[in-house]
């Protein structure tokens, strides 16, 4: 188990290191809004991230909530199989929710599981 890490790489990318779990996630992560600045760009690389489970997509989903309701343009890079696979498995399409395909997903207008 390897704590998370949210990197800045500038320009507005970022890179999530590490594992995205329920034992890994704590509620300074899930409060980790700070990167995404209203009417900006952020891409989130996920290339770093070693484990995965449903926290880590509930935690992604709220990001895209957070970044819809403040005119964020939020894109997920270098996405982990696990974290697809999860989605899939809940039921989340990537195109529908996440948008684009799964090597780089933009998620600008998705319809979420609350609407």
């Amino acid at each position: 188990m390897s704590n998370i890490n949210i990197l800045p790489q500038g320009s507005g990318i970022y890179t999530i290191q590490g594992d995205l779990t329920f034992s890994t996630i704590d509620k300074k992560i899930v409060n980790s809004f700070a990167f995404l600045k209203p009417d900006s760009t952020v891409t989130i690389d996920l290339s770093q991230v070693v484990t995965t489970d449903s926290a880590g997509l509930a935690l992604i989903i709220e990001w895209i909530k957070y970044a819809r309701n403040h005119r964020v343009k939020i894109k997920f890079n270098n996405i982990p199989q696990q974290l697809l696979k999860l989605a899939t498995l809940c039921g989340l399409e990537y195109e529908r929710y996440f948008g684009g395909s799964p090597s780089e997903i933009t998620p600008l207008d998705p319809p979420l599981l609350s609407e």
